[in-house]
């Protein structure tokens, strides 16, 4: 019998799971919801993978500078990006997603420390997770600067104050060529990937595990699709741009 129990009951939880966020939520005013501990974790799960679905699209943005065109695909992209309406308001969600994630994160990592007020013996943490899993607060802190450098360094000049691609100006190809040509920039941006990597790596699958994705079945497949997703797709994909315009190997049609 309680081979049976032991068999039968993780299974029942794992599939009532997702529709138990469903119901909970049903019975919940939205405030409610979002401010309790499962409402956060939701929110943190939803915003992150669409911040991932974000990732994707903005690698592949950054992989047409490697076409020998003069850079002429990435700056109709970049042109697509400014000019698009659709777009426009994907940013304002893309913004607030980010925005949400930092806040929900903040909170989340406040509670648990709160709720435990003594660590646990070192010996026993690193029996059960890595550096990276136990500190997520801290990559993600650096994730979140290099993202304020990082829109600094290529939105601003080109959304905001117009010193790039207007008439008799670079244009926003070669704007990251130049750019990339800075040691301490590359250096920064390689740096925050391999973080951002190790972040993805555990809050990817955290995320459906939050959401009540995550079968025993499938937990192998789901650990294994992180894994090439934060280390060879977003890993790889964003450090190799800047490696490659600094040793002048991409960009030299432009």
């Amino acid at each position: 019998m309680k081979n049976f129990e032991g068999f039968l009951f993780p299974r029942l939880l794992q599939r009532i799971t997702f529709a138990g966020i469903l119901i909970h939520s049903y019975f919940m005013t939205i405030d409610q919801f979002i401010n309790s501990s499962l409402g956060r974790k939701t929110v943190m799960a939803a915003t992150g993978l669409f911040l991932c679905v974000f990732l994707v699209e903005h690698l592949y943005g950054n992989l047409l500078l490697f076409y020998p065109d003069g850079g002429e695909a990435f700056i109709e992209y970049s042109h697509t990006l400014v000019h698009s309406l659709f777009i426009r308001i994907v940013e304002v969600f893309l913004f607030a997603a980010i925005i949400l994630h930092v806040v929900q994160a903040i909170y989340l990592t406040k509670q648990n420390s709160d709720a435990r007020p003594v660590k646990y013996a070192v010996y026993k943490v690193n029996e059960t997770s890595n550096w990276f899993s136990r500190n997520m607060g801290i990559t993600g802190s650096l994730i979140l600067f290099f993202i304020v450098v990082h829109l600094w360094h290529f939105f601003v000049p080109y959304r905001i104050t117009d010193e790039v691609g207007g008439e008799g100006q670079m244009n926003v190809a070669q704007a990251v060529k130049e750019g990339f040509q800075s040691g301490w920039y590359v250096l920064l941006y390689v740096v925050s990937v391999l973080f951002l990597s190790f972040h993805l790596n555990h809050g990817f699958q955290s995320a459906f595990r939050s959401l009540g994705l995550n079968k025993k079945k499938y937990e192998k497949l789901l650990s294994l699709t992180g894994s090439f997703f934060a280390f060879v797709i977003v890993g790889v994909g964003f450090a190799s741009v800047p490696i490659l315009f600094y040793f002048g190997i991409a960009g030299k049609t432009f």
